[in-house]
């Protein structure tokens, strides 16, 4: 089966005579020639997650029959509207294309559950918490059903009454919101999506709540929320009282009482600085969200789905769907331009495709099923925007880019709307369109309250082979390592096709490349392929503000976008990005800042000894000879450092020998226990072992160090822990040099930074921007930018961008 589908032959699959489903598929197709032609990656991840599997796990369908399946189960909605069988079949054909020629895909959800007994279809949901237990707990439930069959959560936390506030009905104390978000993110914690993978959340706070400060606080605390995203509900009266440097008052939802005065802008920098420090909280506009609510009648909105691109009303759920931006052009010959036509056509049928999901879709609870269907919300999105501009021979932070980025999305958003019309004048108007805001005069039909958002597509790219949503690309050469252990260098095709025009491409010039975070130094590439092949590193971050409020002008509901900045970034910078995504109108933002490795190499303090003086080193021939340990004295002496990992506090003994080197590690995990704490154990005795047995310390430091784990964190010294082996070895390295604390980043102020400068680094601090950012330092390789968090499924480096992680080898996603 494996090489069936790998070689998208249309062959006999083993028993499918007894397959139903396999039998239907192979029938259909008959139907049309179209082959899709997916890259090796493609491959892989479609295997993996979306094809129908038999009791063994191997796939008893290929891709094209996978395309067949969804688009067969996505038309059965036309029935239901007295549509033809002629009109079926055409409408059939019609979105098995545009799925086949990777012009659109649905979102992940739709490929897993069409056709199948779980059925559930939707990507994100929003769920009610009020202000009682009947409320909190039922919420808990629904979430978990939620969760079970796929889909991410977004919560409000803003109505439950503060901690330590009084219970009328038992006098008893409040727990508030952050110790209920809490119970959620344990539940979510035990609870695998649709067998795949683990939950996603978002918690929203308002600014005004009386435990905002515990909020924005609560995260910094090592493996706490983990399975939640969290931002701070903003309104326009606090972001004012901000810049005019004033107070504002905390209001106690359950009284609706005055019961805490605050200076605006000391909140606002407690809130940069966490995003600073960890990416969180990020920030929610509630007003800029609520100024183009479609359906105020029903309500404020007050929540968004985990990535905070849908913001949604309690109850409601969405569709979401991206259209590949890659492949609407056109080559006339002269110059490649965008096929104008082609994406009006994409757009209608993609807009008519998402409706007719509603229909299909299986909800996990009928208060959902009611509310969607109330409003009929769906999220028509893109990717491949950075493709498109290669394609255009357009730079990213260009103005030439933000205009192409504003007439496309008001071209798609006029297409949608046109099209959900004309799909309301055949099948009726979402039944919320009275008292909408598309209930006017000159308007009488609907079918959608939302039509729009820029969702994260994460599995969907790398189906595509498209670059994200509308991010700049990542890395325009990154290294995939296979299970074999070999690793495979995979190339941009449009880079490689810019270099091999020009003549110079090689693969030395390709490995150069690979080991850095941009082509911007390298003399032999000409100026004007270096202005096209921009990455996310070599972008300041007012063009990614620039770029996302583009896009928002003519988005229905929001955007998933990250606003890259480099290590070097300051508190300031971050400050800078989230006051110009409020001036140009952003619904929200997203900031991540690179961790660091050391810039430069350190000495043990050894190599100042002379050579009579150094231990001597064991010589171990290879004669079957098995090597002692040195025996413990009885009294020893050492030092116990503190370490903030995302598993908790990790405090880490070192104990010196009588010539003071290190001879025995200790850990212990302050606060997780369990596997975590025997993991850290296991670690320091193998440490212990080797350097009683007379291990070189740097041998043991090198091993260790630079190890990726899934979640990593930041120490108070700003560098970046990634797992508890690259912890243990920092701090190793550490006591093996107590002069590595001068040469660490030094934050003394929010507006100034000091970095100590070597060959590699040109840094320049006081050098600012006219919108107020400083400038970005400059790297000659990706590892003095630190390395991302690695994939839990296959251990590749993850990509951070669209405001969720996602694998490039194996299409993982951390996001619903």
């Amino acid at each position: 089966m494996a090489q069936e589908v790998l070689g998208l032959k249309q062959v006999d699959i083993v028993n499918d005579s007894k397959n139903k489903q396999a039998k239907t598929n192979k029938k259909n197709l008959t139907k049309t020639e179209i082959t899709p032609e997916l890259s090796e990656n493609a491959l892989t991840v479609i295997e993996k997650r979306y094809l129908l599997k038999d009791r063994n796990n191997k796939p008893i369908e290929t891709p094209q029959e996978m395309f067949h399946r969804v688009s067969r189960h996505i038309t059965k909605a036309d029935l239901l509207y007295n549509a033809t069988k002629e009109e079926v079949e055409k409408n059939e054909q019609d979105f098995y294309q545009i799925m086949a020629k990777l012009e659109f895909l649905p979102g992940s959800p739709t490929f897993s559950g069409s056709g199948t007994q779980l059925g559930q279809l939707s990507s994100c949901f929003v769920l009610p918490v009020e202000d009682n237990m009947q409320s909190i707990l039922k919420t808990q439930m629904d979430m978990g059903l939620v969760q079970k069959s796929g889909g991410g959560t977004g919560f409000s936390f803003s109505r439950i009454r503060p901690k330590n506030d009084l219970v009328g009905s038992t006098g008893g104390i409040a727990s508030g919101p952050v110790g209920f978000m809490q119970m959620y993110n344990d539940t979510t914690d035990m609870i695998k999506q649709g067998g795949i993978r683990r939950g996603a959340n978002m918690g929203i706070l308002r600014i005004d709540h009386p435990d905002i400060i515990e909020f924005i606080e609560y995260k910094n605390k090592e493996g706490t929320l983990t399975t939640f995203n969290i931002s701070v509900g903003i309104t326009d009266k606090f972001m004012k009282a901000v810049k005019e440097d004033k107070d504002y008052d905390l209001i106690n939802p359950n009284t609706n009482k005055k019961v805490q005065t605050l200076k605006a802008r000391e909140i606002f920098d407690k809130i940069v600085d966490g995003a600073w420090n960890n990416g969180e909280p990020g920030i929610v506009f509630l007003d800029a969200i609520n100024k183009t609510n479609p359906t105020p009648q029903l309500g404020e909105i007050e929540a968004t789905n985990p990535c905070g691109e849908q913001p949604l009303l309690p109850y409601e759920s969405c569709n979401l769907g991206s259209i590949n931006l890659g492949k609407m052009v056109k080559d006339t010959g002269k110059a490649v331009e965008i096929d104008w036509e082609k994406l009006d056509r994409v757009t209608s049928l993609a807009t008519h495709f998402l409706d007719n999901v509603i229909d299909m879709n299986q909800f996990p609870i009928a208060e959902i099923e009611e509310m969607t269907k109330s409003t009929r919300k769906i999220g028509l999105g893109i990717m491949g925007f950075a493709d498109l501009l290669f394609q255009l021979e357009v730079s990213y932070d260009s103005d030439e880019a933000i205009d192409i980025a504003e007439k496309l999305m008001k071209r798609i958003s006029d297409a949608s709307h046109q099209t959900s019309q004309k799909l309301a004048q055949k099948k009726g108007n979402f039944p919320a369109f009275e008292g909408s805001m598309w209930d006017k005069k000159d308007n009488k039909f609907m079918r959608n309250a939302t039509t729009t958002t820029i969702a994260p597509t994460g599995t969907l790219s790398i189906f595509a082979s498209a670059t994200s949503g509308i991010e700049p690309i990542f890395a325009l050469v990154y290294t995939k390592t296979v299970m074999d252990g070999t690793a495979l260098v995979e190339v941009n095709r449009y880079f490689k096709r810019a270099l091999t025009n020009a003549g110079i491409y090689s693969d030395d010039l390709i490995k150069k490349v690979s080991k850095s975070g941009s082509i911007q130094d390298f003399d032999e590439i000409p100026d004007k392929i270096k202005k096209i092949f921009v990455t996310c590193r070599d972008i300041s971050p007012e063009w990614h503000v620039k770029m996302q409020a583009a896009f928002q002008k003519h988005t229905d509901n929001a955007i998933s976008k990250t606003i890259n900045f480099p290590n070097s970034a300051t508190i300031s910078d971050v400050k800078q990005a989230y006051l110009l995504s409020f001036d140009l109108g952003c619904k929200g933002i997203t900031v991540y800042r690179d961790g660091s490795r050391n810039v430069q190499i350190l000495t043990t303090g050894m190599d100042s000894k002379k050579k009579e003086d150094q231990i001597p080193e064991q010589t171990i021939v290879a004669t079957g000879a098995k090597i002692t340990p040195r025996e413990r004295p009885d009294v020893i002496r050492g030092y116990t450092y503190r370490l903030k990992t995302a598993y908790g506090k990790l405090f880490i003994t070192i104990n010196d020998d009588e010539n003071g080197q290190p001879f025995e590690v200790f850990s212990h995990l302050g606060k997780a226990g369990g596997f975590f704490a025997a993991k850290a154990e296991a670690i320091c005795r193998l440490i212990s072992l080797s350097l009683r047995s007379g291990v070189d310390p740097e041998e043991i430091i090198d091993q260790l160090k630079g190890i990726r784990g899934p979640t990593p964190t930041w120490s108070d010294d700003g560098k970046m822990i990634l797992s508890l082996p690259d912890g243990i070895a920092q701090v190793l390295e550490k006591h093996l040099s107590k002069a590595q604390e001068s040469l660490n980043l030094e934050f003394k102020t929010a507006e100034q930074t000091k970095i100590t400068a070597n060959d590699e680094v040109i840094a320049n601090s006081n050098l600012q921007f006219s919108n107020g950012f400083s400038k970005p330092v400059k790297v000659k390789s990706l590892a003095d930018l630190g390395e991302a968090p690695a994939c839990p499924e296959c251990s590749s480096m993850l990509e951070l961008s669209e405001g969720c992680m996602k694998c490039l080898a194996c299409g993982y996603s951390k996001c619903a």
